[in-house]
């Protein structure tokens, strides 16, 4: 594994090659092989699979659902479990997408309720929720699978505890091998252009698996899957461009003055990311003062406070970002839609090497701030909806949960940058789009660290449309890279923008100019 720092953003030819992964494909290799023994045919996609009827929507559904799990470890009963919706358009020759949610630790189920499903959910009172048909699904214009990843996340889930210690590259290996498999069960969709895409601490689980599936074709491994290119969204990459990011998003939002910007910028040298002396620290801690009581994943709607979560007093509160307190019994929760959890406060958005924890391992509860889940939490958990989608019982999987506490992950495979170099340098298309209004992973970050691979520009700095308005600005690069951002979107941006999202999703699959 290359170390992080100046190290990733060379431009020899080591960067520009292979990330030193050690063993990273080997397992992918021999699972791979394995795969050859399983005859493809031109069987269509398994009947027992077949979704036919949902809790909560009444009316025929716009293109075929199928849903089930995938071994990826009969050592362990590592099963993966993924809902594939067929594109609405010509499913036989649009794009296969695989989607992944973050967290760690989060079920894609969140993108699937909250951002590009084939559904809009309407919360009633008492009951489960209702659904209507989503007009802006992403489904539209292409195939997609939705899959819990790793083990342990959402419906997926393992015969051992041990199973659930993992990492980046451990999920990297098996979502490679949920590939191979997965395209066994849907063999007629192997021809068809291939994508990966993903949101916030999928900017690691992108770009990993990505690498995988490059250096699988690379090798001559069959079945060859027809890989083009990847999109991630508000993604992490990088621990001191992430970590470097917060400071110039506030100021640039007015969020701190421009005393305290200067204050900051002096004390920390223009490095926020790793305070090493006491008067940076003490500046940081001022704008974390200010900043405290915003939405992370958007500084423009409000912070939904559950009103059961009693705030904590003393040190044991003390040692948490002011921004994870949460208000207690006697606030009442605001009407607002739920807010994706992708990383923490922003003084952590840096993802470091070893043990990166999960909200419910963070806080010690199963609350993320300023969330609220409710609609899909009451859904997902459902017997009849486990039953519709043929997802194991709950004394098998647990209780779904938005971001689960069952797995131990590991940050193990370093900077993201030596993935993106590699990827794009082989001439994959990648897409990097970021919600303009994030805090949590802000954009400041991603566009620092796409302009750090010193790429010729090919498409200078310019607005781009969505039904003929300015919806943000892109970038291109050479190498087919482009930087994007959404015009007042969030964290998770099909759920702030769902009609301009869908505009530059169906671009970028098409290869059009966004």
């Amino acid at each position: 594994m290359m170390s992080q720092g100046d190290t990733d953003r060379q431009t020899d030819s080591e960067t520009m090659g292979r990330p030193k992964t050690g063993l990273f494909l080997n397992r992918a290799l021999v699972v791979s092989l394995l795969c050859l023994s399983f005859a493809l045919t031109s069987r269509s996609a398994p009947e027992e699979a077949l979704v036919t009827h949902l809790p909560g929507f009444n009316g025929s559904f716009p293109s075929k659902h199928y849903s089930g799990y995938v071994m990826v470890d009969p050592s362990t009963g590592k099963r993966l479990f993924y809902y594939f919706v067929l594109s609405e358009r010509i499913p036989s020759k649009d794009p296969v997408v695989l989607w992944l949610n973050g967290g760690p630790g989060c079920s894609s189920f969140d993108g699937f309720v909250y951002e590009h499903g084939p559904f809009n959910f309407e919360q009633t009172n008492g009951g489960l929720p209702k659904l209507q048909l989503n007009q802006n699904s992403w489904s539209k214009v292409s195939n997609i699978i939705y899959l819990d990843s790793p083990a342990g996340v959402g419906f997926s889930y393992a015969n051992t505890t041990a199973a659930y210690k993992t990492g980046d590259n451990e999920t990297a290996l098996d979502s490679h091998t949920f590939l191979f498999k997965w395209f066994e069960l849907y063999p007629e969709f192997l021809s068809n252009p291939f994508f990966i895409a993903g949101e916030s601490y999928a900017g690691v689980y992108v770009p990993t698996l990505a690498f995988q599936v490059a250096e699988g074709i690379a090798s001559g491994v069959k079945p060859a899957l027809n890989f083009k290119g990847y999109l991630v969204g508000n993604g992490v990459t990088d621990e001191e461009f992430d970590g470097n990011a917060l400071i110039p998003f506030a100021h640039g939002m007015a969020l701190i003055s421009n005393e305290m910007y200067q204050a900051v910028n002096k004390a920390c040298n223009g490095s926020y990311y790793n305070p090493t002396t006491n008067a940076c620290r003490e500046q940081l801690n001022k704008v974390n003062e200010d900043l405290d009581g915003l939405n992370m994943y958007d500084i423009l709607e409000d912070c939904y406070h559950d009103p059961s979560v009693i705030r904590v007093a003393g040190a044991a509160n003390s040692r948490l970002p002011s921004s994870f307190r949460m208000l207690g019994e006697t606030e009442r929760p605001l009407g607002v839609r739920k807010r994706m959890f992708g990383r923490s406060w922003p003084f952590r958005a840096p993802v470091r090497p070893g043990l990166v924890p999960t909200w419910p391992q963070l806080l010690n509860s199963l609350i993320v701030p300023c969330t609220d889940d409710e609609v899909a939490t009451s859904w997902l958990n459902s017997p009849d909806l486990r039953s519709a989608i043929h997802a194991e019982n709950e004394s098998l999987t647990g209780p779904w949960m938005l971001c689960s506490d069952k797995i131990r992950y590991y940050h193990n495979l370093g900077s993201m940058i030596k993935y993106h170099r590699n990827l794009t340098a082989r001439g994959y298309r990648a897409l990097i789009f970021s919600g303009d209004h994030d805090m949590c992973v802000p954009y400041t970050g991603s566009e620092a660290w796409t302009g750090s691979l010193g790429y010729k520009i090919v498409d200078e700095w310019r607005p781009w449309f969505s039904n003929e308005q300015i919806a943000g600005y892109t970038q291109g690069y050479e190498y087919n890279l482009t930087f994007l951002t959404i015009k007042g979107a969030g964290h998770t941006v099909p759920e702030y923008k769902p009609r301009e999202s869908l505009d530059f999703y169906s671009r970028f699959l098409a290869g059009e100019k966004i």
